[in-house]
């Protein structure tokens, strides 16, 4: 079974697409084959968001962020837009197969209280772990249905 090609989108590629983009690895390598990027890149990862990811033993020492238009003429089972703002400025996907919106808030918005920030992230990273892996489910039941229907 070939892997699903999953693209998930933030504004700044910085956190929630990020945290996504390595959730998705870890959990679902074997099914998925994800890349994140931003609308408008920040050019880095925020720190906090490495450090959640290395909570659960996975590294994202590679991980950069990355401008959508890199990824505009690649073709994908799933475009995922993880903020309002990546969902205004990428309504459609060309090669998109299907385009999901989740209204997550950014974890980063201006904490001044590491232990507070922390824990934001780690509400997002669970939260995303969960809409991922119901994402699987729903791409495995499409492979499902056009095989039977196939």
């Amino acid at each position: 079974m070939p892997k699903k090609r999953v693209l998930f989108l933030c504004t700044g590629n910085a956190a929630r697409s990020q945290l996504a983009e390595a959730l998705a690895r870890l959990d679902h390598g074997e099914a998925l084959d994800p890349v994140s990027a931003g609308s408008r890149p920040t050019g880095w990862v925020h720190p906090t968001a490495i450090r959640v990811m290395e909570e659960l033993g996975a590294s994202m020492e590679h991980a950069s962020s990355k401008s959508a238009g890199e990824f505009r003429d690649a073709d994908f089972d799933a475009v995922v837009t993880v903020c309002d703002s990546a969902a205004q400025d990428c309504p459609s996907w060309p090669g998109a197969r299907r385009i999901v919106h989740w209204s997550i808030e950014d974890p980063s918005s201006e904490w001044r209280d590491p232990e507070v920030e922390e824990r934001r992230f780690r509400e997002t990273r669970d939260d995303l772990r969960e809409r991922i892996a119901r994402l699987v489910r729903d791409l495995s039941g499409e492979t499902e249905g056009a095989r039977r229907n196939g």
